[in-house]
């Protein structure tokens, strides 16, 4: 069987160009950093800055290089056509990778982040169902709450001139969120002085993405202590989601009207779980419970940390964004109604900005199904495909000034450059194609609660590191930034 072609092959450099009928090249053609024998690359790689480190050799080898960790080899694309055309083509053409998949399963969340094929496709409409704009404006009003308990820690820190760790905070909050929204628990970390869950969940993905990047599955035949304290806590994390699931069942057998009409996505799982000739499983139910926390927790709350940090390093911007909360929330010092979040025009776009800059997922890896054709490069059935999400986003070729803090350009009336939907196609946080991420409303939305809440009732002191050293970036999986703390000043204490 000939290969598929995916896409028309676009420009591939400043120098070399492509047309449809140039020769196909192999992955083994292309330019890339030399390696050794059986190690390949991995002695260059740093597992924390892979994606620095590919972005780099990009820069020196083009939109289209390959590279090897071991025995694994990899396309590396980072032309935005390209890498969309890839994404698009999921789940027949690319799927996630085998590794990560065996590694989730293992890990008790093999839901809709690791999911394949038609195992994708059974729970993917039920996630969407529970996470559409519609269940989450009857959400709102826990929402509110949640950002209300919020405000009043941030205040606390503040009157008493506490520095704030920003991730760990802001994981509770997601963490909260997620809670209430998809399993209907009120689980108010927020309050709580130990760690709870999150202590837990922060494990996960650095653990699955070093196991998802290693040569050698060592652990198979040996545990190391850390794999050992791994163990322990995907454990008590498997105790947690047999609690939510035990909670909703309870309310299900309380109220059977509810299999009719649940309220949020446990309900609607456990209700298709039990319906007669289901292909839910409780695989699936427990799988995509932790699931939801880990990307609840992780990608929006690293988010909301990088946006903060380019908040208070841009003044200007954080004075304009600060006015339009103002003028938004009024004197509640938050958002109160759906209906305001639309008017945080500016807020919004300091988030699209930020995601432009610091994407939380910079580096997607799939896997092809079937024998096919990218870009004029033939890719055989199995190969890995490293997808690249920030060089274009950050080359002068598709933004001005690419490399400036400038939320205006997603403003309808920015500057002059590619218009906001254009840009989308450039910039891809979320993701593209049937596998785009199914949280983004609610992402959108807890950005703009929170940055708005931030604004209108505090002002910023500091964001810096404790040691008062550049912000680094670490990849496990998400990129985040490493220990950055913030102090905040309340509202009525700014005249003092």
């Amino acid at each position: 069987m000939s290969p598929t072609p995916l896409t028309q092959p676009p420009p591939m450099g400043p120098t070399t160009t492509t047309t449809a009928a140039a020769v196909t090249r192999r992955i083994a053609d292309l330019p890339g950093p030399r390696g050794l024998p059986l190690l390949g690359n991995a002695l260059q790689m740093d597992r924390d800055r892979l994606h620095q480190q590919a972005e780099a050799w990009a820069g020196q080898y083009g939109e289209a290089y390959r590279m090897s960790l071991g025995r694994r080899r990899f396309l590396v694309l980072s032309n935005p056509e390209v890498v969309a055309a890839v994404l698009r083509d999921r789940p027949d053409g690319f799927k996630r990778t085998e590794r990560l998949s065996q590694t989730a399963r293992e890990f008790g969340f093999h839901g809709l982040f690791s999911a394949n094929g038609e195992h994708w496709r059974r729970q993917r409409p039920m996630v969407l169902a529970g996470l559409d704009p519609t269940h989450i404006k009857s959400f709102f009003p826990t929402l509110v709450k949640v950002t209300q308990r919020f405000a009043q820690r941030w205040q606390r820190a503040a009157q008493r001139g506490e520095p704030i760790d920003l991730q760990a905070d802001l994981m509770r909050y997601t963490v909260d969120v997620t809670a209430g929204l998809a399993f209907g628990a009120d689980i108010n970390t927020i309050e709580s002085d130990d760690e709870v869950i999150q202590q837990h969940l922060d494990k996960v993905l650095p653990a699955l993405f070093k196991r998802v990047m290693s040569t050698v599955r060592y652990w198979d035949w040996f545990k190391l202590p850390a794999d050992r304290r791994l163990d322990q806590h995907l454990a008590a994390l498997a105790d947690a989601v047999q609690g939510f699931i035990a909670a909703a069942r309870a309310r299900l057998d309380a109220d059977p009207a509810l299999r009719a009409h649940p309220r949020n996505l446990i309900e609607a799982m456990l209700a298709a779980r039990d319906r007669e000739g289901s292909t839910v499983t409780d695989e699936d139910v427990s799988g995509n419970v932790l699931t939801m926390l880990l990307a609840g927790e992780d990608t929006t709350a690293n988010t909301l940390v990088w946006m903060i940090w380019q908040l208070h390093h841009h003044p200007d911007a954080a004075v304009r964004a600060a006015a339009e909360a103002r003028a938004v929330v009024g004197q509640a010092g938050l958002v109160t109604a759906p209906e305001q979040l639309p008017r945080l025009d500016y807020v919004e776009a300091c988030a699209h900005e930020t995601m432009r800059l610091k994407p939380v997922a910079p580096l997607i890896i799939q896997q092809a199904v079937r024998d096919t054709v990218v870009a004029g490069i033939e890719v055989p059935m199995n190969s890995l495909v490293m997808c690249l999400m920030r060089p274009a986003a950050v080359s002068d070729t598709h933004f001005a000034e690419a490399d400036r803090f400038m939320p205006e350009r997603w403003l309808a009336h920015g500057p002059a450059g590619l218009a906001a939907s254009s840009a989308k196609r450039v910039a891809m946080p979320f993701g593209a194609g049937p596998r785009i991420c199914p949280g983004r409303y609610l992402a959108l939305a807890e950005m703009k609660m929170v940055i708005s809440m931030l604004l209108a009732s505090f002002r910023i002191e500091s964001v810096d590191t404790e040691d008062g050293t550049p912000v680094r970036e670490r990849l496990a999986l998400t990129m985040s930034p490493v220990g950055l703390r913030m102090r905040l000043r309340t509202a009525s204490a700014l005249s003092v």
